[in-house]
């Protein structure tokens, strides 16, 4: 198996040694090439045909949304950005999702031995990831125009009202910013309640939670502890809290947000939503699994499919990286296996039937 060709692009000399001897210590990546700035990168682009490209955020000569928005037009490939974990970050990093980045990873900030390793083996992980993405989603990705001024109108459902006594719970990582977006795009007020895990850090899932809110007719909120499930409303899981499932005393369903052990290396994570739904809503429910790497909530789904909760992944072709929903799929979880713009409308199908699962 060949190595990943990673191109270091970053204003700081300490971040651009830092990030090759660390990918140094990983036999399946070689970095090409660094570079200062995105007038060299462009240059080093076309000699060295880079893999993955780390590319930082804030840059002098020409910003990384910039030359991102140019990569992505002129010549599609796997970018793994390079941002500050701030609130004030947090808005351009996910404008830069919005543009076609697989992912996204801090600077690292403590330099102490152990916050160093654990800090190279998630930015490993993310450029192994990110040389595996889906490249053509990348692009239709990059390709779209958002206005997030412009609240979309929320599709109609006038054939028959919706079943409001079920959850729809949602899961996802890398990719999954937008293809949530997506997702809720297709989603009418009258929904059931939806609760949502995405693996994201805690100031990016308020400002991910508060875009969210702008965009769409449903109401979108960063999970608080104790909060009712309603109709018409999703809930987020905050970046570092896990979001389970409680019974409310109304006999109705709300939300434990509560701190813990990583799990599947995860805070949050899927796996504790969907053994918690599977739990308590005993085939009441929907779940959806999107684009993300790795396995989390893959076995939890399984146990949603098999106390008759209606289960859906995104297809491959769709996903961004196909290694969440593909685990489900490995595991035979997954009642049904779609591409992303048709998962909204065969859950409502299925909302209108009601009783069986919709096939």
């Amino acid at each position: 198996m060949s190595k990943v060709k990673v191109l270091i692009v970053d204003d700081s000399v300490l971040i651009r040694k830092v990030l090759s001897e660390m990918f140094a210590t990983e036999t399946r990546i070689e970095v090409v090439g660094t570079a200062s700035d995105p007038f060299i990168a462009r240059e080093k682009i076309k000699q060295l045909n880079p893999d993955v490209i780390t590319l930082d955020v804030e840059m002098p000569k020409m910003d990384g949304i910039t030359f991102l928005k140019n990569l992505m037009r002129l010549r599609p490939m796997p970018v793994v950005m390079i941002s500050t974990l701030t609130q004030q970050g947090a808005p351009v990093t996910l404008e830069a999702l919005e543009l076609g980045a697989v992912d996204y990873v801090g600077k690292p900030s403590n330099h102490d031995s152990a916050s160093l390793a654990q800090y190279r083996d998630v930015i490993i992980e993310k450029v192994l990831a990110a040389a595996t993405a889906n490249v053509k989603r990348l692009e239709a990705q990059s390709q779209r125009k958002i206005d997030p001024s412009i609240k979309k109108p929320a599709p109609s459902v006038s054939r028959m009202k919706l079943r409001t006594d079920y959850i729809i719970a949602v899961g996802a990582s890398t990719g999954g910013t937008e293809a949530i977006r997506e997702f809720l795009m297709t989603m009418p007020p009258d929904s059931p309640p939806m609760v949502i895990t995405q693996h994201i850090p805690p100031v990016f899932s308020t400002s991910f939670a508060e875009r969210m809110n702008r965009l769409f007719e449903l109401t979108v909120l960063e999970a608080s502890n104790g909060d009712r499930l309603m109709p018409g409303h999703v809930y987020i899981a905050p970046g570092d809290k896990h979001l389970a499932l409680s019974r409310s005393g109304t006999g109705g369903y709300s939300c434990k947000v509560y701190s813990g052990d990583p799990v599947n290396r995860h805070m949050p994570s899927v796996e504790v939503l969907f053994n918690s739904v599977a739990e308590l809503c005993r085939g009441r429910a929907v779940g959806v699994m999107l684009t993300g790497m790795g396995a989390d909530g893959a076995k939890a789904m399984v146990e949603m499919k098999n106390t008759g909760c209606f289960t859906i992944i995104q297809d491959e072709e769709t996903s961004v990286v196909w290694g969440m929903p593909g685990a489900v799929f490995k595991l035979g979880g997954a009642d049904k296996v779609l591409p992303l713009p048709k998962i909204g409308d065969n859950i409502i199908q299925f909302l209108q039937k009601g009783t069986a699962k919709a096939r």
